[in-house]
C-alpha cells in the first residue's frame, strides 16, 4: 500500500481531531457544559459514536471522553522512509476522523440551529439546500425501501464534477438503477447538489437525492443513515462494534465517490469509510489502497473516467443490480418514484379532485386480448391545453394460464409505483381516487397516455413472468368512458373488500409468513392470518396468498396452523414450529392477540406501535407519522428502536393502522376497548371504521372516549378524561395478570 495514501489519511485524522478539539474548546466558552446536543428529531444519540462505541452524547460535556477516544485512536505518524503494509493504522485514523466529524455536525446544529432544514425536501427559493441529519420520520420510511429491497443501495458522492451536465450524467445513471445519491463537501467552493439545480435536476429525500451538506465533514450523515438502519432494522446492539461494521459490510451495500482533488480531509474520511467495508472510487490519480481483506473487493480505486465510474464504483461494491429498459421517451426507474410535478412544472393532470381518475385490473381469456396492445379511446394528453386537466380510466386485462382473480389487486397495486417511475411524471393515490400529474419537461420530451401502457405491459411481463403471459391496456380519456369504468371498478373493489372483511382466523387452516424484513432483522419472523395483517401494511391475507402463487420460493410461505395451543390469546402449534425454524431458534413462540403475553416480533418497519398503559387499565397506540410524545413515555422513533429489531417485547408490539379495527386486534387482552389513546391524526383517518367497530362491540361512541394528545401525553394526564368520558378498559378487569 502507497506510504503517500497512509500519510495523506493518517496526517488528516491529526488536523480533523485537532480542530474539532479547538472547537469543542470555544463551544463550552460559549455553553454550559449541561446544553443539550444532538441531530433533532433523531433517536441514537449520535449515531456513529453511540452505535460503534456504546457512549451516549447527549449534552456538551459528554463530548470530552468521544474526543479522548478519537486521540487515542490516532496511530504513529507515517516517516517518509517507511512503507505501510497494512490497513489498522489507516483504518484507526479514519475512525477517529470520523467520531469527530459527528461531533463537529452537532456542534454545528448546536451554534447554528437554522442551518440544516429539518425537510424531506430543499427550498430552493429561500437558499436552504441542506438536510443534515434524517430525522426519525424520514428514516424509517426511506430505511424500509433497504429492507425491501428497492433501494439496493447508495453512493455517497463528495465533491463536485467538472460542470453541471457531467453531474447530472452521473447521479441520473445511478438513479435509473435505484440507488440513493447522498451528497457532502465541495470542491472549489461548488458541489454536486448546486450543479444538479443548475442542471434542473430536483432533489431532495423524494428523488433519493440526499444533499447532506456542503462540508466533508457532513458524510457522517451517511454512515449514521448506514448505522441507524442495523439498529432499527437489524437489532444491532449500541457498542457491538464488530457487528455493527460487519452488518453495514454484508447488507449495506454503499461505497463513497471523491469527485475533485483528494486533500488531507477526505483522505482520512476515505480511510473511515473503508471500516464499513465502503470502498472510495475517485476520478482523479490518487494512490491506490488494491488488496482485499475489508472491503467486498479494492479499498481505493482511482483515475476512474466520468462515463465509467457508474458501472465501476458498482462492480467494486460488488453490486448486483438491473436496468430496466422500456420504449419510452423518458427514463425510467425506482429513483423517480418521489420526484414531485409543482404547479409552475405542470403540463396536466388527471384525477386529484379536478377530474375522474380511475384504475382497474381484470383478468381475461387467453383469445380475449393481444398482448402489448395499447388503446387510447379518446384525447391524448397534447390535445389538452397546458396547465389543463382530462380524466383517466385505466384498464388492464391480463391473461396467463397461472393467473387467477385473486392476483388481480395485486398487479393493480403495483400501478402506482410503475407509473411513478416515469421521470416527470407523479402518481398519487390508488383504485377509484388515483391522482396523475404530468410535467411540461415529460411532454417536450413526447411523453404521451400510451406509454403508461408501454410500461404497465414491459413491466408486468418483467415482474411477474410466471403468471403473466398476455397484458392488454385501454385508456379511456372522454368522461363517459371514465364514469362507466368507474362504476364497474367500485363494484369490483367492493367484492374484493368483502372476501377479506369476512374472512376470520378460524375460517382457514393456513396461515402466511412474510420473512421481507429479515435481510435487516433476522429474528422478525411475521404471520398473516385473515383477522391480523402484515405489521407493514402491505400485505393482508389474501395478498400473502397471491404472492406466494406468484412466487413459491419467496417470503410469503404457508403455515399449517395447527393445534390450537390458546385460543384466547391466538397460539398454535405449526405456527411455533415455523417461527422458531425461521428465526433460527431466536423465537420459540408467540401469540397473535396479545401485547401482554409472548406477543408477535416487531421490525421497524411497523405502522403502529401499541404499548401498555397500567395506571389507565388500558393501551394506547402510535402511528409513524405522530412525531410527539406519548402516554408511555416514548416517541415513535424510541419505542421502534427499543422493540424494533426483531424481538417479541412483552407490553409493546407493532401492528398495521387496519389491524386496530379487526376483530382479533389484541383479543386477549380485552380487544379494542382496551385502546385508550392514540393520535389525533391516526383517530381521523381511521374514524369511519372505528365507528363501525365501537358500534359492532356496543361502544358507538368508543372513538369519542379514546383520548389523543389534545388531552394529554401522560397517563396522568388523560385519566381525568377517561373516568369523565366512562372509558370501558377502567371497569374491565386487571390489564396485567386479566
Amino acid at each position: 500500500m502507497s506510504k503517500l495514501v497512509a500519510f495523506a489519511a493518517i496526517q488528516g485524522a491529526y488536523n480533523i481531531v485537532s480542530q474539532v478539539e479547538g472547537e469543542y474548546k470555544k463551544a463550552l466558552e460559549t455553553f454550559n457544559a449541561d446544553t443539550p446536543v444532538g441531530f433533532p428529531n433523531t433517536a441514537y444519540y449520535l449515531p456513529v459514536i453511540y452505535s460503534l462505541l456504546g457512549i451516549k452524547v447527549e449534552k456538551l460535556e459528554d463530548m470530552k471522553q468521544v474526543l479522548e477516544v478519537a486521540r487515542k485512536l490516532l496511530p504513529p505518524h507515517i516517516k517518509g522512509m517507511n512503507h505501510l503494509p497494512y490497513l489498522g493504522p489507516l483504518l484507526d485514523a479514519g475512525m477517529a476522523a470520523l467520531f469527530c466529524f459527528e461531533i463537529r455536525e452537532a456542534l454545528r446544529y448546536l451554534n447554528e440551529p437554522d442551518f440544516y432544514l429539518h425537510s424531506e425536501e430543499i427550498d430552493e427559493e429561500a437558499g436552504k439546500i441542506w438536510l443534515g441529519a434524517a430525522d426519525d420520520t424520514v428514516f424509517r420510511k426511506r430505511g424500509v425501501e433497504f429492507v425491501d429491497g428497492s433501494a439496493p443501495g447508495f453512493a455517497a458522492i463528495v465533491g463536485a464534477a467538472p460542470d453541471p451536465e457531467t453531474a447530472k450524467l452521473i447521479v441520473e445513471e445511478y438513479q435509473r438503477r435505484g440507488l440513493y445519491v447522498f451528497l457532502a463537501a465541495n470542491h472549489n467552493h461548488t458541489t454536486v447538489a448546486q450543479q444538479l439545480l443548475q442542471a434542473g435536476v430536483q432533489i431532495g429525500w423524494n428523488t433519493r437525492i440526499v444533499p447532506f451538506g456542503p462540508d466533508i465533514s457532513s458524510a457522517i450523515f451517511a454512515l449514521g443513515f448506514a448505522n441507524r438502519a442495523a439498529m432499527a432494522f437489524g437489532g444491532v446492539q449500541p457498542g457491538d462494534y464488530r457487528r455493527m461494521l460487519l452488518y453495514n459490510k454484508n447488507r449495506i451495500f454503499a461505497f463513497v465517490n471523491a469527485l475533485g482533488e483528494v486533500g488531507t480531509d477526505w483522505a482520512a474520511a476515505a480511510a473511515g469509510a473503508i471500516n464499513w467495508g465502503f470502498p472510495t472510487i475517485a476520478d482523479t490519480d490518487i494512490p491506490q489502497v488494491l488488496p482485499t481483506g475489508i472491503c467486498t473487493y479494492e479499498h481505493v480505486v482511482s483515475n476512474v473516467p466520468h462515463a465509467e465510474i457508474v458501472q465501476k464504483s458498482i462492480e467494486v461494491r460488488g453490486l448486483k443490480v438491473t436496468v430496466s429498459q422500456i420504449d419510452i421517451p423518458l427514463s425510467f426507474g425506482p429513483a423517480y418514484e418521489g420526484e414531485r410535478v409543482r404547479g409552475q412544472d405542470l403540463y396536466c393532470q388527471m384525477g386529484g379532485g379536478k377530474t375522474q381518475c380511475t384504475e382497474l385490473v381484470k383478468m381475461a381469456e387467453m383469445n380475449e386480448i393481444e398482448d402489448g396492445k395499447v388503446v387510447l379511446v379518446g384525447p391524448d394528453i397534447n390535445e389538452v391545453k397546458e396547465g389543463g386537466a382530462m380524466p383517466l380510466g385505466i384498464y388492464v386485462q391480463i391473461a396467463g394460464r397461472e393467473f387467477q382473480t385473486d392476483f388481480e389487486p395485486i398487479l393493480e397495486r403495483q400501478i402506482h409505483h410503475l407509473v411513478n417511475y416515469i421521470q416527470g411524471v407523479m402518481h398519487i393515490g390508488q383504485r377509484d381516487i388515483a391522482w396523475i400529474r404530468v410535467s411540461k419537461a415529460a411532454v417536450q420530451k413526447g411523453f404521451s397516455l400510451k406509454h403508461l401502457g408501454v410500461v404497465l405491459h414491459a413491466k408486468f411481463h418483467q415482474d411477474f413472468t410466471k403468471i403473466v403471459d398476455k397484458v392488454q391496456v385501454t385508456l379511456f380519456t372522454k368522461q363517459e368512458d371514465v364514469d362507466k369504468l368507474t362504476q364497474r371498478a367500485r363494484a369490483e373493489y367492493k367484492l374484493r373488500d368483502d372476501r377479506v372483511e369476512k374472512m376470520t382466523d378460524e375460517d382457514v387452516e393456513i396461515y402466511y409468513s412474510c420473512t421481507l424484513c429479515q435481510s435487516f432483522a433476522p429474528s422478525h419472523v411475521c404471520t398473516v392470518s385473515p383477522e391480523r395483517t402484515g405489521l407493514c401494511g402491505a400485505y393482508n391475507w389474501m395478498d400473502c396468498k397471491a404472492s406466494y402463487e406468484i412466487n413459491p420460493t419467496g417470503p410469503n410461505q404457508p403455515i399449517v396452523k395447527g393445534e390450537c395451543l390458546d385460543p384466547k390469546l391466538g397460539q398454535w402449534k405449526g405456527v411455533n414450529e415455523f417461527v422458531q425454524k425461521a428465526s433460527r431458534g431466536a423465537v420459540s413462540h408467540y401469540n397473535f392477540y396479545s401485547l401482554v403475553h409472548s406477543p408477535m416480533t416487531t421490525c421497524g418497519c411497523c405502522e403502529c406501535i401499541a404499548a401498555m398503559l397500567p395506571s389507565c387499565n388500558g393501551i394506547m397506540t402510535v402511528n409513524r407519522e405522530y412525531t410527539g410524545d406519548t402516554p408511555c413515555g416514548m416517541k415513535f422513533t424510541t419505542l421502534a428502536g427499543v422493540m424494533g429489531g426483531g424481538q417479541s417485547s412483552p407490553g409493546f408490539v407493532g401492528h398495521s393502522k387496519y389491524n386496530i379495527t379487526q376483530r382479533k386486534f389484541i383479543a386477549g387482552d380485552g380487544g379494542i376497548k382496551r385502546l385508550v389513546w392514540m393520535p389525533k391524526m391516526l383517530k381521523e383517518e381511521l374514524r369511519e371504521r372505528l365507528l363501525k367497530r365501537g358500534q359492532e362491540i356496543g361502544v358507538p361512541d368508543l372513538i369519542d372516549r379514546i383520548a389523543d394528545e389534545t388531552v394529554g401525553t401522560t397517563e396522568e394526564e388523560i385519566l381525568p378524561f377517561l373516568r369523565e368520558k366512562n372509558h370501558p378498559a377502567l371497569s374491565m378487569e386487571p390489564l396485567i395478570g386479566g
